[in-house]
């Protein structure tokens, strides 16, 4: 009974797996796309991106993914639902466990992307996309001109983040559970001097408001010293509390580094310590996290991916 290797698999869907389809596709590599939970990647859960180049009046996050699938349809690239549930990438071609069935492939991108790690307090989930609650101010931090926002976390994004939101929002309040940030010390002297920043020590957030009315009106927090609860009047709430990156059964074999992100081999972004395995995205990319940048690296895999195949017989 024979058995079909594949020449490339790409897992997942989001901005970087889909650019990876895109070319390898295009190179006649006929590739398989592995759909994971999400569709689209985290992209779909934002109502509108204004900085991916060619929208010069921004596009609706789900259509943008929606036209990457297309167009790497287009050029041949084949989807499949389905989960890696483990891997094996000692001997070639490599395996990939689908739960029920696996699929054996000459060349691979891990494509799996980041979460978001979330608080978890009431009308967080309701509010999450779109509806004032994100966890990327450089992608909505628009939106919020001249509006009352706050940043969640003590960290070098939460302070990052709050920082770049001082050029759209009139306010910025810097909610942290201790009284003094855990940011390094040039990134915390910076946010607690601007004049736009208020920081709201000893404090946690406990609910989002504004779920009835389909946006958020106000962060309801809590002092941890006292008790007290207070609510700032905002109408956006950005976590930046960390993430986590979808490793899955890829680590290992896959390395990773102390953040759980892939790590790429020395000189390359995406080459991982397996010949022929690669990797692209948020899940690899803990420092820009951005739509274009995960775009730059599903190209750079999928080169890769063809030039290995091209020394190696594929």
């Amino acid at each position: 009974m024979s058995t079909t290797v594949e020449n490339v698999v790409i897992i997942g869907t989001g901005c970087a797996g889909l650019t990876a389809a895109i070319y390898a596709a295009r190179a006649n590599l006929n590739p398989l796309v592995l759909e994971g939970p999400l569709p689209g990647g985290q992209l779909t859960t934002t109502s509108e991106v204004e900085n991916f180049p060619g929208f010069p009046h921004g596009v609706d996050g789900f259509q943008l993914t929606q036209n990457m699938r297309e167009q790497a349809t287009r050029f041949g690239t084949r989807f499949e639902q389905a989960q890696v549930t483990a891997v094996d990438f000692t001997s070639l071609p490599r395996k990939l466990v689908l739960g029920d069935h696996t699929i054996f492939a000459r060349t691979v991108i891990v494509a799996t992307g980041a979460s978001p790690r979330m608080t978890g307090i009431p009308g967080e989930k309701e509010l999450y996309g779109g509806k004032g609650v994100t966890t990327c101010a450089t992608c909505d931090g628009a939106f919020y001109r001249k509006m009352e926002v706050a940043v969640l976390g003590g960290g070098d994004s939460a302070a990052e983040e709050a920082l770049f939101l001082t050029r759209f929002a009139s306010k910025v309040y810097l909610v942290h559970r201790r009284d003094s940030l855990r940011a390094s010390k040039i990134m915390a002297d910076r946010a607690t001097a601007h004049e736009k920043i208020q920081m709201v020590w000893d404090s946690v957030p406990v609910e989002v408001l504004g779920v009835k009315e389909g946006s958020v009106s106000g962060l309801k927090v809590k002092h941890v010293k006292t008790g007290a609860l207070s609510v700032l009047p905002v109408k956006g709430v950005f976590i930046a509390i960390g993430h986590i990156p979808n490793t899955g059964p890829f680590a290992p074999p896959l390395q990773v580094d102390e953040g759980g992100y892939f790590k790429p081999q020395p000189g390359s972004q995406v080459q991982t310590n397996v010949p022929g395995v690669y990797v692209a995205g948020d899940c690899s990319d803990h420092v820009f996290r951005q739509a274009i940048t995960a775009a730059g690296m599903g190209c750079q895999a999928a080169i890769e991916a063809e030039r290995w195949l091209a020394e190696h017989g594929g």
